[in-house]
């Protein structure tokens, strides 16, 4: 997936400027696809180049005036042509799985550097998690609220991809636990 592809979703998701893009993507995208701000402005700027997106100068009052972007047909084609193109399984690579198996080389005093590393990263994921719960408790309040006959497709499409983000996190804080679990019986 190239930047392009969430930019577009987030466009269509809803119109808007490069800063209130970036901050969707610090928001509620980011964890799924980072982009640092300059990215996020130098990629509107091809995109709309090639035609992907159009600009509108929106006047603000006491500020300077704005560029909201919207998908452009183009755009939208690209997209869907992207959407239905198949996916690769991602190859993991998880620095700190090896660090976990390389702890068997190490003696106690660095398996007890480990546990510290461990924890450090699972405050990071506990972090995340309740960021993520936060975010679903904002946006969806009432998940039973929308009639099930005609849901939403965009706020429905978001939530699953929140709640695939809310799982793996919890499925990262139990395989955590486990890991930190046996790192202490190692040298008691």
């Amino acid at each position: 997936m190239a930047l392009e592809h969430a930019i577009l979703v987030s466009l269509l998701e809803r119109p808007g400027s490069g800063y209130e893009l970036a901050r969707r993507f610090e928001r509620s995208i980011g964890r799924f696809w980072t982009a640092t701000h300059q990215q996020i402005y130098r990629v509107l700027r091809r995109m709309e180049a090639d035609g992907w997106v159009t600009a509108e100068e929106v006047s603000q009052e006491g500020r300077p005036d704005k560029r909201s972007f919207s998908v452009a047909p183009a755009g939208r084609s690209a997209l869907v042509g992207w959407l239905r193109a198949p996916v690769q399984p991602e190859a993991v690579r998880h620095e700190l799985a090896v660090k976990i198996r390389g702890a068997a080389f190490d003696d106690a005093a660095g398996r007890a550097a480990l546990v510290a590393e461990v924890e450090r990263y699972r405050a990071t994921h506990e972090e995340t998690l309740a960021r993520y719960l936060a975010g679903e408790r904002r946006d969806f309040p009432d998940p039973a609220a929308p009639d099930p006959a005609a849901p939403d497709a965009a706020a429905a499409l978001q939530h699953v991809v929140l709640r695939g983000g809310i799982a793996y996190e919890r499925m990262v804080l139990a395989w955590l636990d486990d890991v930190l679990a046996t790192l202490r019986t190692l040298d008691h």
